[in-house]
């Protein structure tokens, strides 16, 4: 059993596309081609890639914990690397980061349709799976285990507090159908409607406080259990720990807590940068024994950072704006980070000054649309991502 925050879980989720940014809806045929039969998933000595939702779309995740941020780097930028020198040499194809495809129209991808096919089927009888909250999304998820329900209960409690804020440096989702959209975060805007027909799933993203995992599974899965149940759910299918679409989830199959606020970045350098800022930040607050803020703050805090960013106005005590707040987290992370994890805050150091990917994407895409079209611009900003990912190289 891993103690708490002793080691890393990473899950990344990239989308296939070719040099002009088309989608390309080949996940199945790449697992194919590499595999010799279609599967959900592939697993190497050290990694595993295969299906999402999405059929444009493809999963990245690590065969184990990572004890150590450089390794967590080396080998998941090894995967990247792998699948690259596959992907280009059948199909000229590249992957791409970031939280959304900023052209992909709906008609242009759909939903796995192999084995695991059932689960998406019984979704697609009470949700409307055609639309960008299910069809167009990329999340780096982070896994952080726990040793015991008490420390499994303070870190999720305490998550809250950190992943209302996390969006302002981790939002990397500014377009959506080539149009820039007014909010900072798209990816966590049309994630928060995708399931509206039964609200008790999604809750309101930033978990409720809990205090013990009886009251979770009660109030939380049991609850959304039911109402899926009147929705016309089939019971043995979708009545899952994994269906709680919140930012933080236990996954009581792994003795982890799974972060899901975090919109994919631009290459793996940055997201091993996300994973130890949160890791440090936790380490500093469990030291100090804080106190979890009231939930309704950290709702209100949350939704309006999805919408500004770092430029939010918020009502944490530590600050007036989100800017403020990250600045206070980051403190904290650097007076508790170990000695591999200061070696990657320099990155969240600079997303916090000069603004996340959002914003950086944002601003090079308008630069570049004065001297010629907006998809042109478009495409050539995310031409700089792709190559950021296969260099991992971070985006400034």
């Amino acid at each position: 059993m891993y103690k708490p925050l002793e080691v890393i879980g990473p899950e990344h989720e990239f989308s296939l596309v070719n040099e002009t940014l088309q989608p390309l809806p080949i996940v199945d045929k790449v697992i194919k081609d590499f595999h010799g039969r279609t599967v959900n998933f592939v697993e190497l000595p050290d990694f595993t890639f295969g299906k999402e939702l999405q059929v444009h779309v493809m999963e990245i995740k690590a065969n184990a914990p990572f004890k150590s941020p450089v390794l967590f780097e080396e080998t998941m930028q090894n995967a990247v690397s792998t699948l690259l020198g596959f992907l280009d040499k059948k199909y000229h194809a590249r992957l791409l980061g970031t939280g959304m495809h900023p052209l992909l129209r709906l008609n242009e991808t759909g939903v796995w349709s192999h084995r695991h096919k059932k689960i998406y089927q019984e979704y697609s009888k009470i949700f409307n799976l055609t639309q960008h909250g299910w069809l167009n999304i990329q999340s780096f998820h982070l896994n952080l285990p726990y040793a015991r329900e008490t420390t499994g209960i303070l870190l999720h409690n305490l998550l809250a507090g950190i992943c209302a804020y996390l969006p302002a440096i981790a939002a990397a989702s500014p377009l959506c159908e080539g149009t820039i959209s007014p909010n900072v975060d798209n990816r966590l805007f049309f994630y928060k409607l995708n399931q509206q027909e039964v609200p008790s799933i999604t809750g309101d993203i930033i978990p409720e406080p809990v205090s013990s995992f009886t009251q979770y599974h009660k109030d939380i899965i049991v609850r959304y259990s039911q109402d899926l149940a009147k929705a016309g759910a089939e019971k043995t299918i979708l009545f899952k720990e994994w269906v709680n679409s919140r930012g933080i989830i236990f996954r009581f199959d792994r003795s982890a807590l799974e972060v899901r606020v975090m919109d994919e970045q631009e290459c793996i350098k940055s997201d091993v940068a996300l994973s130890c800022f949160v890791r440090a930040v936790l380490r500093g607050l469990m030291a100090e024994h804080a106190e979890p803020l009231p939930h309704q703050l950290l709702v209100k805090d949350f939704n309006s950072v999805i919408a500004e960013g770092l430029n939010a106005k918020v009502v944490h005590p530590k600050g007036a704006t989100a800017r403020q707040v990250c600045q206070y987290l980051f403190r904290v992370a650097t007076e508790n980070a170990e000695e591999d994890e200061k070696k990657y805050l320099w990155i969240i150091r600079k997303r916090i000054e000069n603004g996340n990917l959002s914003d950086l994407i944002r601003e090079r895409v308008l630069k570049k649309a004065q001297k010629t079209e907006l998809k042109e611009a478009i495409v050539n900003v995310y031409s700089t991502l792709i190559n950021c990912l296969a260099n991992n190289q971070p985006y400034f």
